[in-house]
């Protein structure tokens, strides 16, 4: 070659500038999508490329929702650890068999919850693929044990409901030995506003409550059957069911509900609160599950067109030998 020509090879042009940067890795926001940053030698490297702006507005809701999440299941956990440590469930099981408390139940709920949660939070605040592959398959996880447990409860709904009272009998007779009992039972029916099982009269199976029990509680009911157990004030008066249990029907509906929980709650549970609960929290699941698979496929696509305009911005800096 002639002293003076110059190479059509060479990465530079004839008046000694830079080739352009390829077009297709630019994009519409040059600031943000693509930047460039001088190396050793005059290479040039690039920089991580910006998702776009929808994905970016999924990435944020992801998190927003995942933290929300988050918190109400380490929220359930403390509970859970809280009521096993208070009842002494959680230190006389240690190192024995797991004890049949229903905190067990919240504790282990909201560990799985937290946990995958705060995977989803961080696996979209620091866009790591493997976080939100464990988040998304740990949505999916739930859906599949929902599907399962709606498909049994619908199997199994007459026997369920049959069972019904007799769970009710069950609390009552332990109704002061068991305080989750308790809790529930009282739950039940002040939000039902019922009383017993089948009627009122289901509160003489209870040692204390049981007319001939020889505790001052003889004859009485809880406060959660009284039509007004706070009597207009700012606490419950726990004396409001006392003596109702040994008076006639129509004398004791004045004071206590004299219908029996069994009814009320069968027809809460084929209602469409009970119904319209599972429907919500699944589809907010499958949303999630979603949205997750979208950001996914945006952090794959953007390691893709990253890698492509490195090889080619390398191609293009790359020292050629005449």
């Amino acid at each position: 070659m002639e002293e003076g020509e110059k190479s059509p090879l060479l990465s530079q042009d004839a008046g000694g500038q830079e080739p352009p940067v390829p077009a297709s890795c630019l994009g519409p926001a040059s600031q943000e999508g693509w930047a460039w940053r001088a190396g050793l030698g005059g290479g040039r490297a690039p920089a991580t490329l910006s998702l776009p702006l929808r994905s970016r507005c999924l990435q944020c809701l992801i998190f927003l929702s995942n933290f929300l999440f988050s918190l109400l299941g380490l929220l359930a956990l403390a509970t859970g650890l809280w009521g096993l440590a208070v009842k002494g469930s959680l230190g006389s099981s240690w190192g024995g068999p797991l004890p049949a408390d229903p905190m067990l139940g919240l504790v282990l709920g909201g560990l799985a919850v937290s946990a995958v949660s705060l995977a989803g939070c961080l696996g979209a605040l620091c866009e790591n693929t493997c976080l939100l592959r464990c988040f998304s398959g740990g949505l999916l996880a739930f859906l599949v044990l929902e599907a399962l447990a709606g498909a049994l409860v619908a199997a199994l709904w007459g026997p369920l409901q049959d069972g019904l009272e007799r769970a009710l009998r069950v609390a009552i007779t332990h109704y002061q030995d068991d305080p989750d009992l308790c809790f529930l039972m009282d739950q039940v029916q002040l939000g039902l506003q019922c009383c017993g099982a089948a009627s009122y009269q289901d509160w003489q199976r209870n040692l204390y409550f049981n007319c001939s029990a020889p505790g001052v509680q003889a004859c009485s009911l809880p406060a959660s059957c009284c039509l007004d157990p706070r009597e207009d004030g700012a606490s419950v008066n726990e004396q409001c069911g006392f003596g109702a249990l040994g008076l006639e029907e129509d004398a004791a509906r004045r004071l206590v509900h004299v219908q029996g929980c069994g009814a009320p709650l069968r027809r809460w549970l084929r209602g469409a609160a009970a119904g319209g609960v599972a429907i919500a929290a699944a589809l907010v699941q499958g949303a999630e599950l979603l949205v997750a698979a979208h950001l996914l496929r945006a952090l794959a696509g953007r390691k893709g067109a990253a890698g492509s305009c490195g090889r080619r911005a390398g191609a293009l800096s790359a020292p050629v030998s005449c």
